[in-house]
Formats: structure tokens, C-alpha cells, sequence
């Protein structure tokens, strides 16, 4: 009998069959979809292409094979005959209601692009690098050039792709189920770099979710677009053994934090930022003329809201397209390298925004976040915590990690907002959390991850930092999970941060009675590896600039500042500035406004400027004031102010040399000071923090056999008001000045 619409070669493309391609809600589409063979052993195929008025196959020589295909539905589905032997290598010739043509391959006709052994481990949560499987990934699949579609999707009843490629239309490309844990794939032909795409899903109770953007994405539109497009993989950027050596423990850590929108802007009047070869071009010999070791940026994730600083990401493997492509990132990293600098990035495994095309609620359901609020939404940032306890979420996150190391070059990643993943309670009023398996407080979970990420860098990228930003008294957060530590190289040290910032802040004549503020860090400075961090956080919200928090008149203020750099300086642990502050910024940093650089044309800012620069200078040659910061040999007490004083003494010791170090934070100054030292003879003054107009003309002083402050020998000095000294023995290698 002659087939006609109401009759198909195949029961499978019946009226139910196609009313449920045509609602985009079909479970299987490839089990209608494509080549099939019948019980006389040719081959039908079945189509969807709405819109089409005709459809016929063609060899791959392009000549027709049968037929044209009958309309099943006059919303679009057709079925064709073929011979059994061309069901891998039919095109389709498409005529469109518009009067154009297309020959197109059958996305349907194509086995599945993912392998078995690459699926259960994604399933089990333990693929090593599951960027490489999931997103979207160009490539070449039965010698037809296309992109691989992989989402998981566990709660979907049906996933599709959709972009601009299929005019955004979920009935186009309804995706393969290929396991029970919810992975989803389609490869489409001709889909290559650069073309947009999101996932259509459809929940197992009927409601269509807003298109969501891939969480494996490489690249994502400029905002306000919200879709991802289609990116090569990068390849792997080996860490040369010159970097490894940078990021040891024992060497210099001069950390220059830097937000790339905001650190110099273009002034064509046409764009809001630089691309990343322009910031590259400009910050490299910035940093490296001023000595910092590396930059800290702020994330570089995409995230949607600018006044979130990166902070709150809705693409974890994409590169803001603020600034450009993927491409574009790597060479600046390269650039920084090139120049002798590392590159740190902020990395957000905390946390994520409820914004409706992003993870929140990915598959209708809870996913990547925990389903009780109780758990899973932060009250102080109304965003989503991420459920760690899902082996696929922790994946995701750990892989997101290794990228960014792997596939971009970058040292290292400070890991944002650990303290808020630490505790169940945090920022929680009683009746408002969830106390773990236990009874307490800590997030179990949470904990586990941060081991288990840190082993996995420690492991696959030797030589790369990882830093927590952690404001609690959590203990061992970097120390080793065999120590039952977190796993981390070095840890924000947020309370010297906060005592030391409100001990500066006072009026000089109060000090003294506050002396505990700056001498309480050094009671436990070496129970982690610290960075001491002044930070993006501490110059915004009303908290006034670096320079602005310091008392007392112009004068008074720079010299406050000079004074507490250089202690920060001396103090045990690595060094974080935010930018701006290296020249005394005189507002509060603002996201949307480039800095101040016109202030450098002041003396006293660039004043600043040349302090930091001999400060960074002076860490990297003398071995004192780095290679022991986080052992109890490296610093020792000589004077420690007292509530009559305003005078601070130490001394820092390398492996073969000592620094001496006195601080005057008082407005008087010390007379005829007696300070003890460990050798008898010429100690030379390196570093003055009033800088030269406020130095005195003695610079050598020498010590002989009288004992003070513990030690056998000393020597008397004067140190005027508001200031910090660094002196060296004359048997140690001299720093030119």
C-alpha cells in the first residue's frame, strides 16, 4: 500500500510519536529519529525540520537515493527510504518554506561521540579532567567536522541544544539519554567555534525551564548576553621549572592583587575595558619595574553582574568576555611569565548566583546546590551554596581547578570564601542551619572537598599555589591531609590584617596602650602558612583607602603609611597589596573608575610608589625577611612596645644573613635607643621609610659587647617619629640603596 501521512514505513513515527516531537517532548528521539532498519531489511529514516517543505537523501556524492521523504506531520516530520548500506552516510536535502535550500548531514544518524569508560567515570564522579567530555567540544566524529553536546542533566525528561544555529528552537535537537545518571549528548555537523548555544530542558513533571547556559562552557557571551558558544579546548601549558621554583615555599611571595577592570581603563571613549593583550602590554613591566612576584587577579570566571567583582560566577570554565577570548587570557599569562611574574587567579567554589540561566535549579530540580535552604542559600549574598556531597558537583568544581591551571598556565588559585564552606553555621541565626551527621557545626562535606581538590592540584599540577582565604581559627588549613590539614599552601592571615589596620588607625598618642594589636599575630604567626593580605575587601564599603584610614595631618598620614608598610614588610609572612594602595589611592576603589594615576605626579604618592619598590626589592634579596616566614627561628623579639612606648624591635633571620628591624609608631622621637643585636661591630642602615628628606646623616652604627634585649651586644641609634628601619650586619652581602 502507498504510504501517506497518516500511514508510516514504521510504527514508530506514529500520530503520538510525532505530536511529541512537535511538543518537544520526546524522551527518546533517537529511537524515532534517524536510520532504523525494518523487518525487509531497508533503511527509513525519520526527520524533524520544522519549517522545511521537502526533504530527500543524498549519496555522499551528492546524488538523490529514492524518493522524497513523505510528510508525516504537517508541522514537520518525515520519513524516508534508503538502502541499508548508505544508513551512515545519507545527507539530507532540505527546500525551506522561505523558498531556500540546505543540504545538511543527520545529526540522528550518528552513533554516540562519548565512550563507555569515559561515562562511568563521570558517573562515578572521578573523571580526571571531565572538561574534556562534557560542554561542548568541536571535533571530528566518523569524518564529519562538527560539536560534541554533553550535558548532565539527571532530573530532565528531555535535554536539547539550541542556538543560533536552529533558530533557539527546542524541538530542533533533542539530545541522547546515555546513562540512568543523566548525561545527555548529540554531536551536530557543521556546529563549529563561535556559534551560540544553551541547553533547552524539559522536567520530568512537564515545565519547560528558561534556557540554560552550559556549565562546561569554554566562552560566554558579553553581558548582558547570557549564551555560551562554542570554544576550542586549549592545550595543556606545562609549569616550567623556573616557575616551580618561584612558587616554592621558601622563595619571596610579593603578591600585587589586581581587578582587570578597573586598574586602567581605555580613554577612546568606546569601550568600557582592555582586551587582555592591552592589560598585558601595560601591567607586565608595571609589576616587574616595581618588583612585585606575582598578580593576584580577581576572578576572571564569567559572572553577569559587574558590581560583583567576579565573585559570583555563572561560568566556571569561561574567561570573561569582558576582556576577550580564552585566547587572548592565555597570552597574557605567557606576557606575565615572560616577565618574571606569576599569575595567581580567584576561584569561587563557594558559592554561585540564583540567576535563572545559570546552575540554580539546572535540571528543575536542585543539582548543584544543596535542596534545603537550611544548607544551600547564603543569606548574606543571596546566592546558592554548592552540595558537596555530590561526587558529579565535586567533579565539576575540581575540574574547573586543573583547567584553569592546566590549560591557562596560571600559578595558582586563591580559593574564595573558605571560612563561609568551613561551617554549617556561618552567618546563620539558631533554627537556621543544619548540624552535620555528628551534631556539629563544621560542614563535613565542605571539608572533605577542599581535601580532595588540594590533592588533586598537589598531584596533577606540582609546583601551583593554592591559598585560602579563611577568617577563622580552623586549624591546619595549610597543612596536609595526612597532617588532617585542608591541604592548602598558604592561608589569608585575616586577624593580623584586622588588628594591624585598627592599631594604624589610631592617633599615635593612644598606641601605646593597643600595643597587643600588632604584637598578638606574632603569638601564632607560625602555626600556618600565612599571606598577609591587604586587600580589594579593605578598601571599599565606607572603609575608606589605605591612606585614609591613617591619622593626623597630610604629612602625618603619608608617614603613618610608610610606617605601617614597612612593618607589614618585616612582619613573618608572604605579602598581598591590593593595587592602588602601592601609590596611596586617595578614595576608595570603585569597579567602574580606573585609578588615580594622576596622583604619581604628587611627590608624596609617588613617594609611596618608591617605598613599595625598595621594599619589594629589599625582601627579594635578602633571604631574612622570606625564607623562614612560617618557622618559630625565623623572627625573634628584641623590644615590644609597651604601654609607655610606641617602639617595636625584631629580627628576622635567613639562612646565612639577619635583618634588624625597629618601627616607631609614636610622634616623638627615640633618643639614644638601645637595641640589642647578635654580632659585635658595623651595622648599616638599608632602608629608611621617611625615605631620603627624612633620614639622618649617620647611616652605620656599631655594636659591641654590651648584652640588651636578650641579646650579647648592642648599640644606640636614633629613630624619628612615624617610621620603620632596616639594618644589616656588614659581614652580609650589602643591598645598594
Amino acid at each position: 500500500m502507498k504510504r501517506t501521512r497518516s500511514t508510516p514505513k514504521s510504527a514508530r513515527l506514529g500520530a503520538s510519536a510525532c505530536e511529541a516531537l512537535l511538543a518537544a517532548r520526546h524522551a527518546q528521539p533517537f529511537a524515532v529519529l534517524g536510520p532504523h532498519t525494518e523487518a525487509d531489511g531497508s533503511c527509513s529514516i525519520g526527520v524533524l525540520l520544522p519549517h522545511a517543505t521537502s526533504v530527500r537523501a543524498i549519496d555522499p556524492s551528492g546524488q538523490p537515493i529514492g524518493e522524497s521523504f513523505v510528510r508525516l506531520h504537517p508541522g514537520g516530520v518525515f520519513e524516508g527510504v534508503i538502502p541499508r548500506a548508505l544508513a551512515r552516510s545519507y545527507r539530507l536535502e532540505i527546500r525551506w518554506e522561505s523558498g531556500l535550500s540546505d543540504v545538511l548531514e543527520d545529526p540522528y544518524r550518528f552513533f554516540p561521540s562519548v565512550g563507555a569508560y569515559d561515562l562511568w567515570l563521570l558517573g562515578e564522579g572521578r573523571h580526571a579532567r571531565p572538561f574534556e567530555v562534557l560542554g561542548a567540544t568541536p571535533c571530528e566524529h566518523d569524518g564529519v567536522v562538527g560539536t560534541r553536546f554533553v550535558a548532565w542533566a539527571p532530573n530532565a525528561a528531555r535535554v536539547s541544544v539550541v542556538g543560533d544555529f536552529n533558530h533557539w528552537d527546542a524541538r530542533r535537537y533533542p539530545m541522547r539519554a546515555l546513562t540512568a545518571q543523566g548525561f545527555w549528548e548529540i554531536f551536530l555537523p557543521g556546529v563549529g567555534v563561535g556559534a551560540l548555544y544553551k541547553f533547552a530542558i524539559r522536567t520530568r513533571d512537564g515545565r519547560e525551564l528558561p534556557q540554560k547556559a552550559d556549565p562546561y562552557a569554554r566562552r560566554s557571551e558579553f553581558r548582558p548576553g547570557t549564551a555560551s558558544i562554542v570554544a576550542t579546548l586549549p592545550p595543556p601549558m606545562a609549569m616550567s621549572d623556573a616557575r616551580r621554583q618561584a612558587n616554592a615555599l621558601g622563595a619571596p611571595l610579593l603578591i600585587y592583587e589586581v581587578h582587570p577592570g578597573s586598574w586602567r581603563r581605555p580613554h577612546d571613549g568606546g569601550r568600557d575595558f582592555f582586551d587582555w593583550d592591552e592589560f598585558g602590554e601595560r601591567l607586565a613591566p608595571y609589576v616587574a619595574e616595581l618588583g612585585f612576584t606575582h598578580v593576584e587577579l580577581l576572578p576572571i570566571t564569567e559572572h553577569p553582574f559587574d558590581g560583583s567583582w567576579g565573585y559570583q560566577p555563572t561560568g566556571m570554565y569561561a574567561v570573561t568576555a569582558r576582556f576577550g577570548e580564552p585566547v587572548g587570557f592565555r597570552r597574557f599569562v605567557e606576557r606575565l611569565h615572560a616577565a618574571g611574574i606569576g599569575v595567581l587567579v580567584d576561584w569561587v567554589p563557594a558559592h554561585f548566583p540564583a540567576d535563572a540561566h545559570g546552575l540554580a535549579q539546572f535540571d528543575g530540580a536542585p543539582l548543584y546546590e544543596y535542596g534545603d535552604p537550611r544548607e544551600g542559600v547564603h543569606r548574606d549574598w543571596n546566592t546558592l551554596i554548592y552540595d558537596w556531597r555530590r561526587p558529579e558537583v565535586r567533579n565539576f568544581l575540581i575540574g574547573s581547578a586543573l583547567y584553569w591551571i592546566e590549560r591557562f598556565g596560571v600559578d595558582g588559585l586563591r580559593v574564595d570564601a573558605v571560612a563561609s564552606m568551613l561551617y554549617r553555621d556561618y552567618s546563620r541565626r539558631p533554627g537556621e542551619w543544619l548540624p552535620n551527621e555528628h551534631g556539629g557545626h563544621e560542614n563535613l562535606e565542605a571539608i572533605a572537598f577542599l581535601r580532595e581538590l588540594n590533592t588533586a592540584i598537589g598531584t596533577a599540577c606540582p609546583g601551583a599555589l593554592m591559598i585560602a582565604e579563611e577568617s577563622t581559627s580552623f586549624p591546619a588549613v595549610s597543612r596536609p591531609p595526612w597532617m588532617n590539614g585542608l591541604g592548602f599552601h598558604y592561608k589569608w592571615n585575616i586577624g593580623w590584617m584586622n588588628d594591624s589596620l585598627r592599631y594604624i588607625a589610631r592617633d599615635p598618642a593612644d598606641r601605646a596602650l593597643h600595643s597587643r594589636e600588632l604584637s598578638f599575630g606574632l603569638v601564632y604567626a607560625h602555626t600556618e602558612n600565612f599571606v598577609l593580605p591587604v586587600s580589594h575587601d579593605e578598601v571599599v564599603h565606607g572603609k575608606r583607602s589605605l591612606l585614609g584610614r591613617m591619622p593626623g595631618d597630610r604629612g602625618e598620614r603619608f608617614a603613618n603609611l610608610r610606617a605601617y608598610l614597612g612593618f607589614m614588610y618585616a612582619h613573618p609572612g608572604k605579602k598581598l597589596l591590593f593595587m592602588g594602595s602601592e601609590f596611596a589611592q586617595e578614595r576608595e576603589w570603585d569597579h567602574d573608575r580606573e585609578l588615580d594615576w594622576s596622583l604619581l605626579e604628587d611627590s608624596a604618592h609617588a613617594g609611596i610608589q618608591s617605598l613599595i619598590r625598595e621594599l619589594n626589592r629589599m625582601v627579594r634579596e635578602n633571604s631574612a625577611l622570606y625564607a623562614f616566614d612560617n618557622e618559630r627561628e625565623g623572627f625573634e623579639w628584641l623590644d615590644v612596645a609597651t604601654q609607655r612606648s610606641t617602639a617595636f624591635a625584631f629580627l628576622r633571620r635567613g639562612p646565612d644573613d639577619v635583618m634588624l628591624v625597629i618601627v616607631n609608631f609614636g610622634r616623638e622621637t627615640l633618643r639614644n635607643y638601645r637595641v640589642g643585636v647578635p654580632f659585635p661591630g658595623r651595622w648599616r642602615l638599608r632602608l629608611d621609610t621617611a625615605g631620603p628628606a627624612g633620614r639622618r646623616s649617620k647611616s652605620e652604627f656599631v655594636a659591641r659587647r654590651s648584652p640588651s634585649c636578650g641579646q650579647a651586644c648592642s648599640f644606640g641609634l636614633e629613630i624619628g617619629p612615624l617610621r620603620a628601619v632596616f639594618l644589616t650586619h656588614e659581614g652580609q652581602s650589602a643591598i645598594s640603596t
